[in-house]
């Protein structure tokens, strides 16, 4: 499991939970974290301008894109934790041997790696801050692996 995140976690809360959950994940899974830098904001005003800032923070991901991509999006599929352990099973059992979880920046990702994607998940509608969703998204991924070795951590 590889997740590709633009912006860097500074929080000692976050970086514990993140700690925390990748030695969990560990017993199950190879699990690499890639922080890109943000690109800066400042100056930036107009679309163009925005889209600028997501093309570039895209190219940075896509070099780091490997196997099977998701691309986490507010606005695409939303999944049971039931649905998104299966789902990662068959990815398993396919020959996938590297899933990529992608994580954009404040503006979101640009339309190359939406593109690139090979899946668009969401967990939820809420907007939430990058950092957080970053924990969220290992829980999800060490929950899916609970249930599928039908451990009670999954109620």
């Amino acid at each position: 499991m590889k997740i590709i995140c633009v912006g860097k976690l500074k929080e000692e809360f976050y970086t514990k939970a993140q700690a925390e959950y990748t030695k969990m994940l560990a017993r199950f899974c190879d699990i690499v974290i890639d922080e890109l830098p943000d690109e800066p904001l400042t100056n930036v005003k107009g679309e163009k301008a925005l889209s600028a800032v997501r093309d570039a923070e895209g190219r940075r991901i896509l070099a780091k894109c490997e196997g099977y991509v998701i691309a986490c999006d507010v606005r695409a599929k939303q999944l049971s934790s039931e649905a998104f352990a299966q789902k990662l099973d068959t990815l398993m059992t396919g020959g996938n041997s590297t899933i990529s979880f992608v994580i954009g920046g404040s503006l979101g990702l640009s339309e190359e790696v939406k593109s690139r994607a090979d899946m668009r998940l969401s967990v939820s509608e809420m907007t939430m801050p990058h950092r957080l969703f970053r924990i969220v998204l290992l829980e999800q991924v060490f929950r899916a692996f609970k249930i599928l070795n039908h451990e009670t951590y999954h109620k």
